[in-house]
């Protein structure tokens, strides 16, 4: 049975945890990072160099980073959330490695100064700042979705970017994550209620923040 190593409030482990409920495959799931500590122990790190969550165990084949686990399962159980097609298997590709260069360094300061930072400690101007660069993303996914009609980023198929992306756009509208000047994105509101009606996001993705 596939093993995975990671909290449940960690985004990264959120999207494996959502992909293992679309594909419905069998797992079972320790523990690891922040309070859980394992990521630093010399067995962990034997697996995963890098110290992180999550990483996976299938067979003996052992995986890390987020996006490409999710990759692999959908390979693996023949879903079809990863598209044959190459331009569509291309464009979702496309989506999910501008989550890790550019929409998540964009956002973290905005989550982890609201969300991991008491009140009294927050650098608000640090959070602003945050605001406003994941604002401009998520502007530029609402109009491509809204050129593309939806319901999801590229149309009318879900593919694996709609979960990678969908696990950060809880951050961006949950109640945790609420600034003043938070800009108004009819679409990508439209698309993240459309998500929202997965059992994998609502199971979990959708509580609360920690």
């Amino acid at each position: 049975m596939l093993k995975l190593w990671g909290r449940v409030n960690s985004v990264n482990v959120k999207k494996v945890l959502w992909m293992l409920e679309e594909v419905g495959a069998p797992y079972e799931r320790a523990e690891a990072g922040m309070e859980h500590g394992v990521v630093d122990t010399p067995d962990y790190r034997a697996m995963n160099p890098n110290g992180r969550v999550p990483t996976i165990e299938d067979g003996g084949f052992v995986l890390w980073e987020s996006n490409s686990i999710l990759r692999y399962l959908a390979m693996k159980h023949g879903s079809a959330l990863y598209p044959a097609d190459p331009a569509a298997r291309a464009s979702a590709d496309r989506w999910m490695d501008w989550q890790f260069s550019t929409l998540g360094p964009a956002e973290r300061n905005l989550f982890w100064g609201l969300v991991r930072t008491p009140a009294d400690k927050r650098d608000m101007a640090s959070v602003m700042a945050a605001m406003k660069a994941a604002g401009a993303c998520w502007t530029m996914l609402d109009a491509h979705i809204a050129k593309h009609g939806g319901p999801y980023i590229d149309g009318a198929t879900m593919t694996i970017a709609d979960i990678v992306l969908g696990c950060y756009a809880r951050r961006w509208f949950g109640e945790e994550v609420r600034v003043e000047g938070m800009p108004v994105l009819p679409a990508l509101a439209a698309w993240y209620a459309t998500l929202g009606e997965r059992p994998g996001f609502r199971r979990w993705v959708a509580p609360r923040l920690t």
